[in-house]
């Protein structure tokens, strides 16, 4: 295909960073933006709709991006397998339980339908230099990586309220909305883990679900991989969007260290300097410009064959792993994955 049609069924908060990723992805045509608000999908300046069967119908796109809540992922993609779509990229939270997202894995896979979850993170640029580094063995055998999420924004009564108000509202929220960047991202970077522990707590009373806790994940090896996250505490960054928090990782022959800034350090074993891997820099779009990665990501996969990450089917495990951590928290026991 010489062009690819897109639609965009959402035009909240995030969606301005698909929207901005898709503008700059030479061969992708918007064909239309979806919005109960039908004022804010005409806002993205692209044909607007407040029906999904009405865009698919007179848009005719190739590839479907869902980027609203969870409640409606499961109906947008029956819709547009009934219409024919056969490419479909669904934001995370994916799907409102893992039944569901199995539900809509499944469907997709009868249809002969791509169904990509919008798991960014993994596409981050430091990410990607971590994981070369790691192939590389420029580390030696990595022993352990931690990250610490240090957000800054949920303390007192108006958290969250400027950006994402639902926020406050969502029973499980530290690792069904955030935490899961890193379970995947260290399915990324380390493989499949074996076994979760997890100590998770409310720290600000007017929300509804958890805030802060520590998630020690086993793996092959003997690795580990802590995810520590506090949304009231904040780290060294003048955006704490960029990279949310810091992350080290260690291994015989050397460490690397992921700054607020974006930089990402190198210190070899027994050394006290270190050298960058990769600058800070200003970057276009979301955290390193990572809804870009994904998207051409995507296209690349539909244009050439090359191989895509983040497909619904594998993407499961991760869900399963984040059921299995909140299970973790509720017995206070180490669960076997």
């Amino acid at each position: 295909m010489s062009t690819l049609r897109v639609a965009c069924a959402g035009a909240g908060y995030f969606s301005q960073f698909h929207y901005d990723a898709w503008a700059r992805i030479a061969g992708v045509d918007i064909v239309g933006s979806l919005d109960r608000d039908i004022s804010s999908a005409a806002a993205t300046g692209h044909p607007p709709f407040d029906s999904l069967s009405a865009m698919l119908s007179q848009t005719h796109p190739h590839l479907l991006d869902i980027v609203t809540p969870p409640a409606t992922h499961m109906a947008f993609i029956k819709g547009a397998l009934d219409h024919g779509v056969k490419a479909i990229i669904c934001q995370k939270p994916f799907c409102t339980s893992l039944d569901e997202a199995r539900r809509a894995s499944t469907l997709c896979e009868a249809n002969e339908t791509v169904l990509v979850v919008h798991e960014n993170f993994r596409f981050q640029p430091w990410y990607r230099c971590i994981r070369k580094a790691i192939d590389e063995k420029l580390l030696g055998d990595v022993h352990q990586l931690t990250f610490r999420l240090r957000t800054g924004d949920g303390q007192g009564d108006n958290a969250y309220l400027d950006r994402q108000p639902y926020f406050q509202e969502m029973p499980r929220l530290l690792i069904h909305e955030t935490g899961v960047h890193w379970i995947d991202t260290f399915r990324y970077l380390l493989g499949e883990p074996l076994a979760v522990y997890a100590d998770l707590r409310r720290i600000n009373p007017v929300i509804a679900g958890e805030d802060a806790g520590y998630v020690l994940f086993e793996f092959e090896r003997g690795m580990r991989a802590l995810f520590d996250g506090n949304r009231h505490l904040d780290h060294a960054a003048d955006d704490h969007r960029l990279t949310l928090g810091e992350c080290l990782v260690e291994g015989t022959e050397g460490t690397l260290s992921l700054l607020g800034n974006g930089c990402l350090q190198h210190r070899r074993f027994g050394e006290t300097r270190a050298t960058e891997l990769l600058a800070a820099r200003q970057w276009k779009g979301f955290a390193g410009d990572c809804v870009f990665a994904l998207q051409q990501h995507v296209i690349n996969a539909l244009r050439d064959g090359t191989e895509l990450e983040n497909r619904a089917a594998d993407y499961l495990r991760v869900l399963e792993i984040e059921e299995a951590v909140y299970r973790s928290a509720e017995q206070r026991c180490r669960i076997l994955l």
